[in-house]
């Protein structure tokens, strides 16, 4: 007998989707867009022969040969800034940062160079090129490999500041990041590498630079990006138990932000709360603050309350549970707000 035309449409459908981590997510986005552009390079200390400590670019230099993903020697600076003279010349360099605390020896070539020379040149230069940082904490690492640097770049004009937070966002977010003709800062939640999600490769991703709203809620905004959008996801699974309806919001983009479907939920629930793994004196977590008491001031029913890392020096790995925001901290911060 012969199969029906809706089982073979549906074991087509089957076949796109399979569960992978993260990290697997980033490898097979990269390798999509190194096979649809051969002006596509990948690199970066160690993302060869041994594949990224984290083994994003496992294979990929196997795969694609020496001269498109190149091991380079240990300097931040040199990368980038060889990076710059390649997206010059036509190709769509990925450098990868090997940990976020090693960026600050590229920080001039990155917001002298790499954020002015489109604007420098009136137009004429274009530098698509991305930056690839796995950041934050709860690896257990030791000093300047757990850092959330994403301030410092999102507030340089002509940098894009994008951060994926699950497998399905890194494999399409990598890819629409190669594909912009602007500079682009990915930054990458080392703590959630390998934690799993479905990826449909057949899908529609979203647009780069949005949001997304996670889970509908009435009773408080929970606005976040980066490794803290699970603990965000797992913290209004716990309040919606005890009958409190919490609204997540991934904010996915950090320069530009997309605060829309923020201003739409504060509108509605009255309360905000932002959480961040980074530190909160002057940082994302104070824009955001700061944008929707100017936007929706008549709508709050309690001030903008932050759930973020401390204003100190990234901890030794035997303190960071006590530095990084967890599901009490932002539960807490909740009911300060629904108590005002």
């Amino acid at each position: 007998m012969a199969t029906p035309v809706m089982n073979q449409t549906t074991d087509a459908a089957a076949s796109a989707t399979r569960t992978v981590t993260l990290g697997k997510s980033l490898n097979l986005g990269l390798r999509a867009a190194m096979e649809a552009d051969p002006k596509v390079l990948v690199m970066g200390e160690d993302v060869g022969k041994l594949g990224g400590v984290f083994r994003i670019t496992d294979g990929l230099q196997k795969d694609f040969g020496e001269h498109r993903v190149l091991d380079t020697p240990l300097a931040e600076s040199g990368i980038v800034g060889t990076a710059v003279g390649l997206a010059i010349r036509g190709f769509r360099p990925v450098c990868e940062i090997q940990f976020d605390g090693f960026i600050f020896p590229a920080f001039d070539q990155i917001v002298s160079q790499v954020s002015k020379l489109h604007y420098r040149s009136q137009g004429k230069i274009k530098l698509p090129m991305v930056i690839r940082v796995p950041f934050g904490g709860g690896i257990g690492a030791v000093e300047h490999h757990s850092e959330s640097p994403e301030s410092y770049f999102a507030h340089t004009a002509g940098l894009k500041v994008v951060s994926c937070s699950n497998a399905v966002d890194a494999y399409w977010m990598i890819q629409q990041a190669i594909r912009c003709d602007d500079p682009v800062l990915f930054f990458e939640p080392k703590r959630r590498y390998y934690e799993k999600g479905e990826l449909d490769v057949d899908a529609t991703p979203d647009p780069l630079f949005s949001s997304r709203v996670l889970r509908s809620g009435t009773a408080a905004t929970l606005v976040t990006y980066g490794p803290m959008v699970k603990t965000c996801v797992e913290s209004a699974a716990a309040a919606a138990e005890e009958g409190t309806e919490l609204e997540v919001i991934d904010l996915r983009t950090l320069s530009p932000l997309d605060l829309a479907p923020v201003f739409e939920s504060v509108r509605r629930t009255g309360h905000l709360v932002v959480v961040s793994e980074a530190p909160g004196e002057a940082s994302i977590s104070s824009e955001i603050a700061a944008r929707v008491q100017q936007e929706c001031f008549y709508s709050l029913e309690a001030p903008v309350l932050r759930v973020t890392g401390f204003d100190t020096p990234y901890p030794p790995s035997k303190l960071e549970e006590d530095f990084l925001p967890d599901l009490d901290r932002v539960l807490d911060a909740v009911d300060r707000s629904l108590g005002w």
